[in-house]
């Protein structure tokens, strides 16, 4: 079975890219071998220039990666962690603990830096194994699911990183579930289903190429039936939505003539008229159903 299927694409420096796609989609398979954990049957990806099957240890030099399960040891603290990461990164000593110590306290995990992290709170955990991704200060940085399940303190904190991060110039290569997370913080997306690429995009630009899934919602001065609109229009849907009629079209200013027409045929004034985006969910659930 084929876990991913010839996908290709760039990412760009000091970008936060967010790839999107239901379980099973191969999000993980890709991004194991993007971080060098996994080896691909063909092709080749390169990490801030270095092949990562060629050249592995100079591409995982490059990289921080927090992944979706904890990584931390459990039985020692929290500054130790950092230590421990730091000297496997080979950072000397003096850098390793002045490091450490700017990330524990950005984190909130200076207070508990001697700690056992047993005693932790899965949103201390995040935030320690992140420290734990940026100990070296890496030029791309992956996260899978770095916001799942979290505090919204914690939450907040860890976005907040992100971006101070990706204005530094780093880039970053995020994995969610969280579409509503990826829409906010995400400068491109790309949506991957059964192990091809669905769309790769700025969000407000897929919301603006997906046809079908633009709609109106109208107000007249008087009752309305909604299917004669919808005929009138050649629309594919129309329905009532309290006082108002939602009218799903593919070009929406051709829509906007159509129901000033419609209005003026009947004999009626436009009280209110919006139009609305699809939400990047909504993108996210067309393109993931059309593929199937």
């Amino acid at each position: 079975m084929t876990a991913v299927d010839g996908i290709s694409f760039e990412v760009d420096e000091g970008e936060i890219f967010g790839f999107l796609g239901p379980n099973g989609s191969g999000k993980s398979t890709t991004v194991r071998m993007l971080t060098g954990t996994l080896k691909p049957d063909g092709g080749t990806a390169l990490i801030m220039g270095h092949d990562i099957g060629s050249e592995t240890m100079k591409a995982k030099e490059m990289i921080g990666v927090v992944p979706e399960v904890s990584n931390a040891y459990i039985e020692i603290s929290a500054k130790k962690n950092l230590m421990l990461v730091g000297e496997l990164y080979g950072l000397p000593r003096k850098e390793r603990v002045a490091r450490a110590e700017n990330l524990l306290k950005d984190f909130g995990l200076w207070d508990r830096r001697d700690g056992l992290v047993r005693g932790f709170s899965k949103g201390m955990k995040q935030r320690l194994i992140l420290c734990m991704a940026l100990i070296n200060d890496p030029p791309l940085l992956f996260l899978d699911e770095p916001s799942s399940g979290l505090d919204v303190e914690s939450k907040r904190l860890i976005e907040g990183v992100i971006r101070e991060k990706s204005e530094g110039g780093t880039t970053v290569f995020l994995t969610t579930h969280d579409i509503e997370e990826a829409n906010q913080l995400c400068d491109r997306v790309a949506i991957i289903n059964r192990g091809s690429m669905a769309a790769i995009d700025r969000p407000e630009a897929l919301k603006r190429k997906t046809s079908g899934l633009n709609y109106l919602d109208v107000s007249f001065d008087g009752a309305t039936d909604p299917r004669a609109l919808a005929k009138f229009c050649d629309a594919k849907e129309a329905m009532k939505m309290g006082d108002k009629i939602r009218l799903w079209a593919d070009d929406v200013d051709e829509a906007i003539y159509c129901i000033s027409a419609f209005a003026s045929s009947e004999g009626l004034k436009i009280v209110s008229l919006n139009t609305l985006s699809p939400s990047l969910e909504e993108i996210f659930v067309e393109l993931t159903k059309r593929r199937e």
